[in-house]
Protein backbone atom coordinates (compact mmCIF):
# COMPACT_ATOMS: atom_id res chain seq x y z
CA UNK A 1 0.00 0.00 0.00
CA UNK A 2 2.95 2.51 0.12
CA UNK A 3 3.38 2.50 3.43
CA UNK A 4 5.64 0.27 5.40
CA UNK A 5 4.42 -2.16 8.01
CA UNK A 6 5.39 -2.40 11.81
CA UNK A 7 5.65 -6.01 11.72
CA UNK A 8 6.92 -8.28 8.73
CA UNK A 9 3.93 -9.76 7.34
CA UNK A 10 3.31 -13.19 6.94
CA UNK A 11 3.62 -15.40 3.87
CA UNK A 12 0.71 -15.88 1.82
CA UNK A 13 -1.60 -18.70 2.25
CA UNK A 14 -3.67 -19.54 -0.60
CA UNK A 15 -5.24 -22.60 0.34
CA UNK A 16 -8.05 -21.34 1.97
CA UNK A 17 -10.54 -17.89 0.68
CA UNK A 18 -11.44 -17.13 4.36
CA UNK A 19 -8.33 -16.58 5.58
CA UNK A 20 -7.34 -13.88 2.68
CA UNK A 21 -9.28 -10.95 4.26
CA UNK A 22 -8.31 -7.20 3.56
CA UNK A 23 -7.06 -6.36 6.47
CA UNK A 24 -3.92 -4.73 7.17
CA UNK A 25 -1.66 -3.49 10.35
CA UNK A 26 -0.23 0.11 9.76
CA UNK A 27 2.07 2.33 10.88
CA UNK A 28 0.84 5.55 9.59
CA UNK A 29 3.44 7.66 7.36
CA UNK A 30 3.11 11.22 7.57
CA UNK A 31 0.68 13.48 5.96
CA UNK A 32 0.66 13.93 2.00
CA UNK A 33 1.16 17.47 1.42
CA UNK A 34 -0.88 19.21 -1.57
CA UNK A 35 2.12 19.12 -3.43
CA UNK A 36 2.61 15.42 -3.42
CA UNK A 37 -0.68 15.01 -4.15
CA UNK A 38 -1.24 16.93 -7.16
CA UNK A 39 2.24 15.74 -8.47
CA UNK A 40 2.50 13.52 -11.95
CA UNK A 41 2.85 9.87 -11.89
CA UNK A 42 5.87 8.54 -11.36
CA UNK A 43 7.82 7.69 -15.21
CA UNK A 44 6.29 4.56 -16.59
CA UNK A 45 9.51 2.21 -16.02
CA UNK A 46 9.21 2.70 -12.51
CA UNK A 47 5.36 1.28 -12.57
CA UNK A 48 5.99 -1.75 -14.82
CA UNK A 49 8.62 -4.15 -16.26
CA UNK A 50 7.68 -4.09 -19.51
CA UNK A 51 5.63 -0.93 -21.95
CA UNK A 52 1.97 -2.76 -22.53
CA UNK A 53 0.10 -1.71 -25.54
CA UNK A 54 -3.47 -0.47 -25.84
CA UNK A 55 -4.26 -3.81 -27.90
CA UNK A 56 -2.55 -5.75 -24.49
CA UNK A 57 -4.16 -3.95 -21.93
CA UNK A 58 -7.46 -5.07 -20.99
CA UNK A 59 -6.75 -4.21 -17.03
CA UNK A 60 -7.54 -0.58 -18.33
CA UNK A 61 -11.20 -1.72 -19.46
CA UNK A 62 -11.66 -3.73 -16.34
CA UNK A 63 -14.43 -1.69 -13.98
CA UNK A 64 -13.53 -0.89 -10.70
CA UNK A 65 -15.71 -3.06 -8.68
CA UNK A 66 -14.08 -6.04 -10.74
CA UNK A 67 -10.78 -4.82 -9.70
CA UNK A 68 -11.60 -4.62 -6.17
CA UNK A 69 -12.91 -7.83 -6.28
CA UNK A 70 -9.95 -9.30 -7.68
CA UNK A 71 -7.76 -7.55 -4.89
CA UNK A 72 -10.08 -8.65 -2.04
CA UNK A 73 -8.73 -12.22 -3.08
CA UNK A 74 -5.03 -11.60 -2.53
CA UNK A 75 -3.05 -11.44 0.61
CA UNK A 76 -2.28 -8.35 2.29
CA UNK A 77 1.56 -8.50 0.82
CA UNK A 78 0.37 -8.27 -2.17
CA UNK A 79 -2.24 -5.89 -2.45
CA UNK A 80 0.28 -3.48 -1.15
CA UNK A 81 2.27 -4.21 -3.95
CA UNK A 82 -0.62 -3.44 -6.10
CA UNK A 83 -1.45 -0.34 -4.94
CA UNK A 84 2.16 0.56 -5.87
CA UNK A 85 1.34 -0.83 -9.90
CA UNK A 86 -0.37 3.06 -10.78
CA UNK A 87 -2.74 5.90 -9.00
CA UNK A 88 -5.72 4.01 -10.35
CA UNK A 89 -4.61 0.81 -8.56
CA UNK A 90 -4.08 2.71 -5.24
CA UNK A 91 -7.05 4.24 -5.59
CA UNK A 92 -9.28 1.22 -5.56
CA UNK A 93 -7.20 -1.12 -3.14
CA UNK A 94 -7.35 1.47 -0.51
CA UNK A 95 -11.69 2.15 -1.31
CA UNK A 96 -11.89 -1.79 -1.35
CA UNK A 97 -10.38 -2.11 2.07
CA UNK A 98 -12.76 -2.61 5.26
CA UNK A 99 -10.68 -3.34 8.03
CA UNK A 100 -7.47 -1.42 9.84
CA UNK A 101 -5.47 -2.52 12.41
CA UNK A 102 -3.11 0.82 13.89
CA UNK A 103 -0.59 1.57 16.17
CA UNK A 104 -2.74 3.83 18.26
CA UNK A 105 0.35 6.19 19.42
CA UNK A 106 0.11 9.66 19.35
CA UNK A 107 1.84 10.43 16.52
CA UNK A 108 -1.44 8.96 14.75
CA UNK A 109 -3.01 11.87 14.84
CA UNK A 110 -1.12 13.98 12.29
CA UNK A 111 -1.46 10.81 9.76
CA UNK A 112 -5.19 10.45 10.41
CA UNK A 113 -6.26 13.00 7.81
CA UNK A 114 -4.45 11.05 5.12
CA UNK A 115 -4.76 7.69 6.20
CA UNK A 116 -9.01 7.96 6.11
CA UNK A 117 -8.98 9.42 3.01
CA UNK A 118 -7.44 6.75 0.84
CA UNK A 119 -8.98 4.41 3.26
CA UNK A 120 -12.64 5.96 3.29
CA UNK A 121 -14.43 2.51 3.60
CA UNK A 122 -13.22 1.02 6.51
CA UNK A 123 -16.28 -0.01 9.06
CA UNK A 124 -14.21 -2.31 11.24
CA UNK A 125 -11.16 -0.46 13.03
CA UNK A 126 -8.60 -1.80 15.65
CA UNK A 127 -6.69 1.10 17.42
CA UNK A 128 -3.84 -0.72 19.78
CA UNK A 129 -0.99 0.86 21.11
CA UNK A 130 2.18 -0.23 23.53
CA UNK A 131 2.38 -0.07 27.02
CA UNK A 132 5.09 1.61 26.87
CA UNK A 133 4.26 4.45 24.60
CA UNK A 134 1.56 7.39 24.74
CA UNK A 135 -0.92 6.52 22.98
CA UNK A 136 -3.81 8.48 20.58
CA UNK A 137 -5.59 10.85 22.85
CA UNK A 138 -9.19 12.13 22.77
CA UNK A 139 -8.75 14.47 19.83
CA UNK A 140 -7.44 11.40 17.76
CA UNK A 141 -10.44 9.33 18.25
CA UNK A 142 -12.87 12.34 17.74
CA UNK A 143 -11.24 12.99 14.55
CA UNK A 144 -11.05 9.28 13.38
CA UNK A 145 -14.69 9.28 14.31
CA UNK A 146 -15.18 12.22 12.01
CA UNK A 147 -13.59 10.24 8.97
CA UNK A 148 -15.21 7.11 9.54
CA UNK A 149 -19.30 7.96 10.27
CA UNK A 150 -19.67 4.23 9.04
CA UNK A 151 -17.50 2.36 11.96
CA UNK A 152 -19.23 -0.89 12.44
CA UNK A 153 -16.82 -2.39 14.89
CA UNK A 154 -13.75 -0.29 17.21
CA UNK A 155 -11.41 -2.04 19.02
CA UNK A 156 -9.17 -0.40 21.70
CA UNK A 157 -5.87 -1.97 23.21
CA UNK A 158 -4.09 -0.25 25.92
CA UNK A 159 -5.22 3.40 24.68
CA UNK A 160 -4.49 4.65 27.82
CA UNK A 161 -5.06 8.67 27.19
CA UNK A 162 -8.83 8.14 26.20
CA UNK A 163 -11.02 9.33 28.36
CA UNK A 164 -15.18 9.38 28.86
CA UNK A 165 -15.59 12.51 27.30
CA UNK A 166 -13.66 11.43 24.52
CA UNK A 167 -15.18 8.21 23.90
CA UNK A 168 -18.88 10.18 24.57
CA UNK A 169 -18.08 12.66 21.19
CA UNK A 170 -16.83 9.70 19.17
CA UNK A 171 -20.12 7.53 20.13
CA UNK A 172 -22.38 10.47 19.30
CA UNK A 173 -20.46 10.36 15.47
CA UNK A 174 -20.09 6.05 15.01
CA UNK A 175 -24.07 5.69 15.97
CA UNK A 176 -24.07 2.57 13.91
CA UNK A 177 -21.51 0.98 16.03
CA UNK A 178 -21.91 -2.58 16.47
CA UNK A 179 -19.28 -4.21 18.42
CA UNK A 180 -17.09 -2.58 21.29
CA UNK A 181 -14.19 -3.95 22.21
CA UNK A 182 -11.79 -2.20 24.81
CA UNK A 183 -9.16 -3.40 26.94
CA UNK A 184 -6.45 -1.84 29.52
CA UNK A 185 -8.36 1.25 28.65
CA UNK A 186 -8.86 4.32 31.42
CA UNK A 187 -12.12 5.62 30.72
CA UNK A 188 -14.29 4.68 33.32
CA UNK A 189 -18.46 3.84 33.29
CA UNK A 190 -19.77 7.50 32.05
CA UNK A 191 -18.01 6.47 28.71
CA UNK A 192 -19.15 2.81 28.42
CA UNK A 193 -23.00 4.51 29.28
CA UNK A 194 -22.12 7.43 26.41
CA UNK A 195 -21.94 4.49 23.97
CA UNK A 196 -24.74 2.80 25.14
CA UNK A 197 -27.26 5.40 25.31
CA UNK A 198 -26.20 6.73 21.71
CA UNK A 199 -25.62 3.54 19.67
CA UNK A 200 -28.90 1.99 19.36
CA UNK A 201 -27.40 -1.09 17.09
CA UNK A 202 -24.70 -2.24 19.76
CA UNK A 203 -24.82 -6.19 19.83
CA UNK A 204 -21.44 -6.62 21.24
CA UNK A 205 -19.92 -5.43 23.97
CA UNK A 206 -16.09 -7.01 25.37
CA UNK A 207 -14.56 -5.59 28.48
CA UNK A 208 -11.11 -6.17 29.94
CA UNK A 209 -9.36 -4.52 32.67
CA UNK A 210 -11.16 -1.39 32.63
CA UNK A 211 -9.26 0.80 34.86
CA UNK A 212 -11.43 3.75 35.25
CA UNK A 213 -13.66 1.57 37.05
CA UNK A 214 -12.06 2.07 40.04
CA UNK A 215 -9.93 5.23 40.51
CA UNK A 216 -10.99 7.61 42.64
CA UNK A 217 -14.64 6.47 43.45
CA UNK A 218 -15.45 4.86 46.68
CA UNK A 219 -18.70 2.84 44.46
CA UNK A 220 -18.42 2.24 40.97
CA UNK A 221 -21.01 3.84 38.80
CA UNK A 222 -23.54 1.29 37.60
CA UNK A 223 -23.55 0.49 34.08
CA UNK A 224 -26.85 1.14 32.26
CA UNK A 225 -28.40 -0.51 29.28
CA UNK A 226 -29.59 2.88 27.97
CA UNK A 227 -30.74 2.29 24.12
CA UNK A 228 -29.32 -0.48 23.43
CA UNK A 229 -30.90 -2.40 25.71
CA UNK A 230 -32.88 -4.43 23.08
CA UNK A 231 -29.68 -5.11 20.40
CA UNK A 232 -27.49 -6.23 22.95
CA UNK A 233 -26.71 -10.02 22.18
CA UNK A 234 -23.39 -11.10 23.63
CA UNK A 235 -21.64 -9.09 26.75
CA UNK A 236 -18.08 -10.44 28.05
CA UNK A 237 -16.56 -9.48 30.77
CA UNK A 238 -12.83 -9.79 31.94
CA UNK A 239 -10.53 -9.31 35.06
CA UNK A 240 -12.60 -6.73 36.33
CA UNK A 241 -12.26 -5.21 40.19
CA UNK A 242 -15.59 -3.85 39.71
CA UNK A 243 -17.72 -6.19 37.13
CA UNK A 244 -20.64 -6.44 39.10
CA UNK A 245 -21.18 -2.62 38.73
CA UNK A 246 -22.12 -4.34 34.82
CA UNK A 247 -25.07 -5.68 36.57
CA UNK A 248 -27.71 -3.42 35.44
CA UNK A 249 -26.72 -3.51 31.68
CA UNK A 250 -26.84 -7.64 31.86
CA UNK A 251 -30.27 -7.89 33.35
CA UNK A 252 -31.56 -4.59 31.14
CA UNK A 253 -30.38 -6.76 27.87
CA UNK A 254 -33.65 -8.51 27.63
CA UNK A 255 -32.21 -10.22 23.97
CA UNK A 256 -28.77 -11.04 25.74
CA UNK A 257 -27.91 -14.49 24.11
CA UNK A 258 -24.16 -14.70 25.37
CA UNK A 259 -22.86 -13.92 28.52
CA UNK A 260 -18.85 -14.66 29.99
CA UNK A 261 -17.67 -13.23 32.85
CA UNK A 262 -13.78 -14.23 33.38
CA UNK A 263 -11.94 -13.17 36.81
CA UNK A 264 -14.19 -10.81 37.86
CA UNK A 265 -13.63 -10.16 41.89
CA UNK A 266 -16.51 -10.21 44.25
CA UNK A 267 -19.56 -12.43 44.89
CA UNK A 268 -21.60 -13.35 42.23
CA UNK A 269 -24.39 -15.75 43.32
CA UNK A 270 -27.43 -12.93 43.92
CA UNK A 271 -26.58 -11.34 40.44
CA UNK A 272 -26.36 -14.47 38.78
CA UNK A 273 -29.82 -15.12 40.52
CA UNK A 274 -31.37 -11.69 39.00
CA UNK A 275 -29.90 -12.04 35.85
CA UNK A 276 -31.06 -15.65 35.26
CA UNK A 277 -34.85 -14.36 36.42
CA UNK A 278 -34.91 -11.66 34.08
CA UNK A 279 -33.14 -12.90 31.38
CA UNK A 280 -34.15 -16.09 30.24
CA UNK A 281 -33.41 -16.31 26.46
CA UNK A 282 -29.49 -16.96 27.14
CA UNK A 283 -27.62 -19.22 24.97
CA UNK A 284 -24.40 -19.80 26.29
CA UNK A 285 -22.79 -19.07 29.30
CA UNK A 286 -19.17 -19.13 30.65
CA UNK A 287 -18.27 -18.92 33.91
CA UNK A 288 -14.41 -19.09 34.65
CA UNK A 289 -12.42 -18.79 38.00
CA UNK A 290 -15.84 -16.53 39.76
CA UNK A 291 -16.58 -16.79 43.24
CA UNK A 292 -19.72 -18.98 42.56
CA UNK A 293 -21.70 -21.53 43.98
CA UNK A 294 -24.37 -24.11 43.42
CA UNK A 295 -26.69 -21.04 43.79
CA UNK A 296 -25.83 -18.92 41.30
CA UNK A 297 -25.21 -22.13 39.09
CA UNK A 298 -28.88 -23.65 39.80
CA UNK A 299 -30.09 -20.52 39.17
CA UNK A 300 -28.55 -20.49 35.27
CA UNK A 301 -30.83 -23.77 34.90
CA UNK A 302 -33.85 -20.92 34.74
CA UNK A 303 -32.53 -20.18 31.29
CA UNK A 304 -34.01 -22.86 29.13
CA UNK A 305 -33.00 -22.45 25.78
CA UNK A 306 -29.46 -23.18 27.71
CA UNK A 307 -27.13 -25.04 24.18
CA UNK A 308 -23.30 -24.05 25.62
CA UNK A 309 -22.33 -24.03 29.54
CA UNK A 310 -18.76 -23.82 30.33
CA UNK A 311 -18.03 -23.74 33.88
CA UNK A 312 -13.69 -23.62 34.34
CA UNK A 313 -12.49 -23.37 37.86
CA UNK A 314 -15.48 -22.62 39.80
CA UNK A 315 -14.50 -24.66 42.62
CA UNK A 316 -17.58 -24.06 45.07
CA UNK A 317 -19.81 -25.78 42.30
CA UNK A 318 -20.75 -29.67 43.14
CA UNK A 319 -23.23 -32.40 41.37
CA UNK A 320 -26.12 -30.36 42.56
CA UNK A 321 -25.44 -27.17 40.87
CA UNK A 322 -24.60 -29.36 37.40
CA UNK A 323 -28.02 -31.70 38.01
CA UNK A 324 -29.86 -28.68 38.54
CA UNK A 325 -29.09 -27.82 34.86
CA UNK A 326 -29.04 -30.64 33.17
CA UNK A 327 -32.48 -31.02 34.04
CA UNK A 328 -34.28 -27.99 33.17
CA UNK A 329 -31.88 -27.07 30.12
CA UNK A 330 -32.84 -30.44 28.21
CA UNK A 331 -31.24 -28.14 24.55
CA UNK A 332 -27.35 -28.24 26.08
CA UNK A 333 -25.29 -29.30 23.03
CA UNK A 334 -21.93 -28.11 24.77
CA UNK A 335 -20.57 -29.00 28.43
CA UNK A 336 -17.02 -27.55 29.27
CA UNK A 337 -15.69 -28.33 32.63
CA UNK A 338 -12.80 -28.09 34.74
CA UNK A 339 -12.87 -29.15 38.08
CA UNK A 340 -9.52 -28.22 39.52
CA UNK A 341 -9.59 -31.33 40.44
CA UNK A 342 -11.23 -30.72 43.81
CA UNK A 343 -13.48 -33.89 43.52
CA UNK A 344 -16.76 -32.02 43.95
CA UNK A 345 -18.43 -32.73 40.43
CA UNK A 346 -18.74 -36.31 38.95
CA UNK A 347 -20.44 -39.39 38.19
CA UNK A 348 -23.96 -37.37 40.12
CA UNK A 349 -23.74 -34.84 37.61
CA UNK A 350 -22.80 -36.26 34.59
CA UNK A 351 -25.25 -39.20 35.11
CA UNK A 352 -27.80 -36.54 35.22
CA UNK A 353 -26.60 -34.89 31.74
CA UNK A 354 -26.57 -38.35 30.16
CA UNK A 355 -30.42 -38.44 31.15
CA UNK A 356 -31.51 -35.01 30.40
CA UNK A 357 -29.39 -34.00 27.77
CA UNK A 358 -30.00 -36.13 24.17
CA UNK A 359 -28.73 -33.52 21.99
CA UNK A 360 -24.93 -33.32 23.70
CA UNK A 361 -22.13 -33.28 20.76
CA UNK A 362 -19.38 -31.89 22.93
CA UNK A 363 -18.15 -32.66 26.48
CA UNK A 364 -14.57 -31.71 27.48
CA UNK A 365 -13.98 -32.70 31.22
CA UNK A 366 -10.89 -31.39 32.83
CA UNK A 367 -9.56 -32.41 36.55
CA UNK A 368 -12.75 -34.83 37.18
CA UNK A 369 -13.11 -38.44 37.67
CA UNK A 370 -15.44 -40.16 35.89
CA UNK A 371 -16.39 -44.03 35.91
CA UNK A 372 -17.40 -46.16 33.16
CA UNK A 373 -21.20 -45.98 35.05
CA UNK A 374 -21.37 -42.27 33.95
CA UNK A 375 -19.57 -42.64 30.68
CA UNK A 376 -21.55 -45.94 29.79
CA UNK A 377 -24.58 -43.80 30.51
CA UNK A 378 -22.92 -40.64 28.36
CA UNK A 379 -22.39 -42.97 25.30
CA UNK A 380 -25.95 -45.13 25.21
CA UNK A 381 -28.50 -41.92 25.53
CA UNK A 382 -26.30 -39.15 23.82
CA UNK A 383 -26.89 -40.15 20.29
CA UNK A 384 -24.80 -37.22 19.13
CA UNK A 385 -22.16 -37.06 20.64
CA UNK A 386 -19.20 -36.18 18.36
CA UNK A 387 -16.27 -34.75 20.00
CA UNK A 388 -14.98 -35.75 24.01
CA UNK A 389 -12.09 -34.61 25.43
CA UNK A 390 -11.18 -36.51 28.93
CA UNK A 391 -7.83 -34.52 30.87
CA UNK A 392 -6.24 -35.20 34.33
CA UNK A 393 -8.82 -38.27 35.18
CA UNK A 394 -7.39 -40.30 37.49
CA UNK A 395 -10.24 -43.01 36.78
CA UNK A 396 -10.15 -42.93 33.21
CA UNK A 397 -8.63 -46.04 32.04
CA UNK A 398 -8.50 -48.48 29.41
CA UNK A 399 -11.65 -50.04 30.86
CA UNK A 400 -13.42 -46.86 30.33
CA UNK A 401 -12.04 -45.68 27.13
CA UNK A 402 -13.14 -49.55 26.02
CA UNK A 403 -16.55 -48.58 27.07
CA UNK A 404 -16.56 -45.34 24.78
CA UNK A 405 -14.86 -47.52 21.89
CA UNK A 406 -17.91 -49.74 21.61
CA UNK A 407 -20.48 -47.28 23.09
CA UNK A 408 -20.14 -44.40 21.38
CA UNK A 409 -20.60 -44.63 17.43
CA UNK A 410 -21.02 -41.33 16.42
CA UNK A 411 -17.73 -40.01 17.70
CA UNK A 412 -15.31 -38.06 15.34
CA UNK A 413 -12.93 -36.11 17.96
CA UNK A 414 -11.23 -37.89 20.93
CA UNK A 415 -8.93 -36.29 23.38
CA UNK A 416 -7.42 -38.01 26.23
CA UNK A 417 -4.75 -36.16 28.18
CA UNK A 418 -2.57 -37.09 31.59
CA UNK A 419 -5.16 -40.16 31.85
CA UNK A 420 -4.06 -44.17 33.21
CA UNK A 421 -4.62 -45.15 29.72
CA UNK A 422 -1.96 -48.14 28.09
CA UNK A 423 -1.91 -49.33 24.32
CA UNK A 424 -4.41 -51.87 25.57
CA UNK A 425 -6.76 -49.00 24.81
CA UNK A 426 -5.81 -48.03 21.99
CA UNK A 427 -6.94 -51.48 20.76
CA UNK A 428 -9.64 -50.70 21.73
CA UNK A 429 -10.39 -47.86 19.82
CA UNK A 430 -8.81 -49.63 17.01
CA UNK A 431 -11.90 -51.80 16.90
CA UNK A 432 -14.52 -48.86 17.86
CA UNK A 433 -16.02 -45.41 17.43
CA UNK A 434 -16.43 -46.35 13.45
CA UNK A 435 -16.93 -42.47 12.29
CA UNK A 436 -13.88 -41.52 14.69
CA UNK A 437 -11.54 -39.02 12.85
CA UNK A 438 -9.19 -37.74 15.15
CA UNK A 439 -7.05 -39.31 18.25
CA UNK A 440 -4.70 -36.60 20.18
CA UNK A 441 -3.17 -38.96 23.47
CA UNK A 442 -1.08 -36.66 25.49
CA UNK A 443 1.05 -36.94 28.64
CA UNK A 444 -0.58 -40.73 28.79
CA UNK A 445 2.49 -42.73 30.15
CA UNK A 446 1.44 -46.19 29.50
CA UNK A 447 0.96 -45.57 25.63
CA UNK A 448 3.61 -45.47 23.75
CA UNK A 449 4.85 -45.12 20.34
CA UNK A 450 4.38 -48.72 19.40
CA UNK A 451 1.03 -48.46 20.26
CA UNK A 452 0.04 -45.23 18.00
CA UNK A 453 1.51 -46.91 15.21
CA UNK A 454 -0.50 -49.90 15.38
CA UNK A 455 -3.72 -47.48 15.87
CA UNK A 456 -2.56 -45.64 12.43
CA UNK A 457 -1.75 -48.89 11.05
CA UNK A 458 -5.53 -50.47 11.72
CA UNK A 459 -7.54 -47.24 11.33
CA UNK A 460 -5.43 -46.05 7.73
CA UNK A 461 -8.07 -43.15 7.86
CA UNK A 462 -7.36 -41.93 11.68
CA UNK A 463 -5.54 -39.34 12.43
CA UNK A 464 -3.53 -40.15 15.59
CA UNK A 465 -1.08 -37.35 17.63
CA UNK A 466 0.95 -38.42 19.89
CA UNK A 467 2.76 -36.48 22.72
CA UNK A 468 4.68 -38.09 25.53
CA UNK A 469 4.91 -34.71 27.38
CA UNK A 470 8.20 -35.44 28.41
CA UNK A 471 9.46 -31.76 27.24
CA UNK A 472 6.69 -30.35 28.26
CA UNK A 473 5.68 -29.22 31.82
CA UNK A 474 3.06 -27.34 31.83
CA UNK A 475 -0.27 -27.53 33.50
CA UNK A 476 -2.77 -29.61 32.78
CA UNK A 477 -5.87 -27.75 33.65
CA UNK A 478 -7.54 -25.70 31.26
CA UNK A 479 -6.49 -21.98 31.03
CA UNK A 480 -6.17 -19.10 28.84
CA UNK A 481 -2.86 -20.10 27.34
CA UNK A 482 -3.43 -23.72 26.48
CA UNK A 483 -7.36 -24.19 27.14
CA UNK A 484 -7.74 -25.48 23.36
CA UNK A 485 -4.98 -27.79 23.60
CA UNK A 486 -6.87 -29.24 26.50
CA UNK A 487 -9.88 -30.01 24.70
CA UNK A 488 -9.96 -30.44 21.36
CA UNK A 489 -9.29 -29.39 18.37
CA UNK A 490 -12.23 -27.45 17.25
CA UNK A 491 -12.80 -23.93 15.65
CA UNK A 492 -13.02 -21.40 17.88
CA UNK A 493 -16.66 -19.80 19.58
CA UNK A 494 -18.42 -17.23 17.61
CA UNK A 495 -18.20 -14.72 20.05
CA UNK A 496 -14.22 -14.99 19.90
CA UNK A 497 -14.66 -12.16 17.81
CA UNK A 498 -11.38 -11.07 15.76
CA UNK A 499 -10.71 -8.55 13.42
CA UNK A 500 -9.12 -8.93 10.43
CA UNK A 501 -6.37 -11.03 8.62
CA UNK A 502 -3.72 -11.15 6.78
CA UNK A 503 -0.94 -8.61 7.99
CA UNK A 504 -2.94 -8.31 11.14
CA UNK A 505 -3.05 -11.39 12.20
CA UNK A 506 0.21 -12.50 11.15
CA UNK A 507 1.72 -9.40 13.63
CA UNK A 508 -0.68 -10.12 16.22
CA UNK A 509 -0.46 -14.35 16.54
CA UNK A 510 3.19 -14.74 17.02
CA UNK A 511 3.00 -16.32 20.33
CA UNK A 512 0.59 -18.92 18.88
CA UNK A 513 2.28 -19.44 16.43
CA UNK A 514 5.12 -20.38 18.95
CA UNK A 515 3.07 -22.75 21.13
CA UNK A 516 1.80 -24.57 17.86
CA UNK A 517 4.59 -25.01 16.71
CA UNK A 518 6.28 -26.77 19.98
CA UNK A 519 3.36 -28.70 19.41
CA UNK A 520 3.92 -29.96 16.68
CA UNK A 521 7.26 -30.80 17.38
CA UNK A 522 6.06 -32.95 20.08
CA UNK A 523 4.33 -35.09 18.09
CA UNK A 524 6.81 -35.66 15.62
CA UNK A 525 7.91 -39.02 18.37
CA UNK A 526 9.00 -41.88 17.28
CA UNK A 527 10.11 -43.18 13.85
CA UNK A 528 8.58 -39.79 12.32
CA UNK A 529 11.20 -37.55 13.72
CA UNK A 530 14.16 -40.33 12.39
CA UNK A 531 12.56 -39.89 9.00
CA UNK A 532 12.34 -36.62 8.77
CA UNK A 533 15.98 -36.35 10.03
CA UNK A 534 17.40 -38.78 6.92
CA UNK A 535 15.16 -36.21 4.73
CA UNK A 536 16.93 -33.45 5.92
CA UNK A 537 20.27 -35.12 5.99
CA UNK A 538 19.51 -36.77 2.16
CA UNK A 539 18.75 -33.23 1.13
CA UNK A 540 21.63 -31.44 2.68
CA UNK A 541 23.91 -33.89 0.61
CA UNK A 542 21.95 -33.69 -2.71
CA UNK A 543 22.72 -29.54 -2.42
CA UNK A 544 26.10 -30.05 -1.34
CA UNK A 545 26.90 -31.79 -4.52
CA UNK A 546 25.08 -30.22 -6.72
CA UNK A 547 27.16 -26.83 -5.32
Amino acid sequence: MGQAPSTPAAAPDHSSKSKLKPTVLISPPPPMHDDQANSPPPPHDLITDRVVSSDDDHISTLPDECLACVFQSLSSGDRKRCSLVCRRWLRVEGQSRHRLSLHARSDLLSAVPYLFARFDAVTKLALKCDRKCTSIGDDGLVLISRHCRNLTRLKLRACRELTDAGLAVFARNCKGLKKLSCGSCTFGAKGMNAVLDTCSSLEELSVKRLHGLTDGEPAAEPVRPGVAATSLKTICLKELYNGQCFGPLIIGSKNLRTLKIFRCSGDWDTLLKLIASRVTGMVEIHLERLQVSDTGVTAISNCMYLEILNLVKTPECTNLGLKAVAENCKLLRKIHIDGWKTNRIGDDGLIAVAKHCPNLQELVLIGINPTRLSLELIAANCQNLERLALCGSETVGDVEISCIAAKCITLKKLCIKSCPVSNHGMEALARGCPNLVKVKVKKCRGVTCEGADWLRTSRGSLAVNLDTGENDHQDASASDSNAHENGLEMPPPPVAAQDGGGGANAALSGAGRSMSFKARLGLTAGRNLVVCTFRRWSSFTSSSRHN
